[in-house]
């Protein structure tokens, strides 16, 4: 019975979600790169509480950029602490950029991260989508050399600016 339905089966389930995994990014590439990166100024809350919740943290701290007025850059997290270690929990510092001459929005902390050598991953992908890829393949560049990923790691999504296209999403951590 099953070969008679096959597909039927492809078409109504696994080419659609083959086709939302294309849109989000999924087969793009992830580049890996030692380079320089920062200086970075950002307004920050901050975090402890399950990875899968950083995004209402984000939400609350664009909403005090609204409220105050201040254009917000792009996102940034600053990974204190490794979910694998924590059964998915983490402490982090979730925000966004800061001009160099803009206040610091109301409830609002500021942080800076000074020029610095790093590992760097970039993948143009959905932001749901694109940390595990660029962990997995940090994560694998790093295993070739005989090193591990080691936290703090900064986390920056540049969105597209255009509701039908992805950002790029870049992860950093010090080498």
């Amino acid at each position: 019975m099953f070969k008679k339905q096959w597909p039927a089966f492809v078409l109504a389930f696994v080419l659609p979600l083959l086709a939302v995994f294309w849109w989000w990014g999924g087969f793009n590439p992830v580049n890996v790169t030692e380079t320089e990166a920062g200086p970075y100024r950002y307004a920050y809350l901050d975090y402890d509480g399950p990875i899968s919740n950083v995004r209402k943290s984000h939400r609350t701290a664009l909403d005090r950029f609204t409220v105050s007025k201040v254009a917000a850059g792009d996102t940034i997290s600053v990974i204190l602490t490794d979910p694998r270690a924590a059964n998915g929990k983490v402490r982090a510092q979730l925000g966004y950029i800061l001009a160099d001459s803009a206040p610091i929005p109301e409830g609002l902390k500021e942080g800076r991260i000074e020029r610095r050598p790093v590992y760097a991953a970039q993948v143009q992908a959905a932001v749901l989508l694109a940390p595990s890829k660029t962990y997995q393949a940090l994560s694998d560049t790093l295993a070739s050399r005989g090193l591990p990923i080691a936290m703090p790691t900064v986390e920056l999504y540049r969105p597209a600016g255009q509701a039908n296209r992805i950002g790029i999403f870049t992860l950093e951590m010090n080498r």
